[in-house]
């Protein structure tokens, strides 16, 4: 991770982590200054509104786009997220898509019964068919929009903390976003796979060199199995996560839905004393876990 380091006449300059701790020269002025050490920089660089082991997390209801406010343990909001929905954007890419396949379909089906009977014709019918159909498919999402996640000081929107950017428009199978700090950072990659979901539901964290550092995982294997068969029961089998490091069966977090009509939830990362998971990573991870899952 980089450095940061201030110098006393004002200038701010990044320098790569083996500069940690060694005397450097300002860029600007020239005057040495001593880089901080990397435990120091990390933490120097995390915003107060992260500083913290819980997150009461609470969605707004009745908005088109997913919002939600983020508390401290006394309930002080201190963090506001938006996700927005691109209603119209994505609402006329599908549009498009369905029009290519209800008038471009019949249309070329039309000139394929105009031509005479020949191998060709088939050849010709079944490319046509299917270029129609992926062309279409192409199309809609080619016009549709990325809805990336942003972390906000409060509701003004004036001051920009975390973002977690959703890496490809069509994710079939296997889902990924890029998690960076207000500086444009990369922090991590989230991600889930739905095949292996199926069964338990669990998205990865990989760090920026690519490993995978933790595991979020539905808390209980039967009820994860009850969930799939009966549903959520109006919120009696309700969906909660573990946080795990990677390899191993410690428990250093918890993700978990309050029984409420409301969409809220308790973030709760004090089995980590340590901190080895980065906190904004965590409530980043916490809120795809909600909005990620369509919960």
């Amino acid at each position: 991770m980089p450095v940061l380091v201030t110098c006393e006449c004002g200038n701010s300059y990044d320098l790569k982590d083996e500069f940690a701790g060694k005397l450097v020269k300002c860029p600007k002025c020239g005057r040495p200054a001593r880089a901080p050490s990397v435990a120091t920089a990390v933490q120097s660089q995390v915003d107060r509104a992260f500083d913290r082991d819980i997150f009461l997390l609470r969605q707004q209801m009745l908005k088109i786009s997913e919002k939600y406010d983020v508390g401290d343990e006394q309930g002080n909001k201190i963090i506001f997220v938006e996700r927005p929905a691109h209603a119209l954007r994505n609402i006329g890419a599908a549009v498009v898509t369905l029009a290519g396949l209800f008038f471009g379909m019949p249309a070329f089906i039309q000139v394929i019964d105009a031509m005479p009977p020949s191998g060709l014709k088939t050849i010709v019918g079944m490319v046509g068919v299917f270029g129609i159909l992926f062309g279409s498919i192409a199309l809609g999402i080619a016009l549709s929009v990325k809805r990336h996640v942003t972390f906000y000081r409060d509701q003004s929107k004036r001051e920009k903390l975390l973002d977690i950017l959703q890496d490809k428009k069509f994710q079939p199978i296997t889902m990924t976003y890029t998690v960076r700090d207000a500086r444009g950072r990369k922090l991590a990659k989230l991600g889930k796979n739905w095949l292996f979901n199926a069964v338990r539901k669990r998205w990865y964290v990989w760090g920026p060199d690519g490993r995978v550092l933790f595991l979020a995982k539905e808390d209980s294997i039967i009820l994860s199995l009850l969930r799939r068969f009966l549903g959520p029961l109006f919120g009696v089998l309700r969906t909660n996560f573990i946080f795990l490091p990677a390899g191993t069966d410690d428990v250093i977090g918890e993700f978990k839905r309050k029984f409420t009509i409301l969409d809220r939830y308790v973030l709760d990362m004090t089995a980590d004393p340590q901190r080895l998971m980065d906190r904004r990573i965590a409530i980043a991870l916490g809120v795809m876990l909600d909005t990620g899952e369509r919960r």
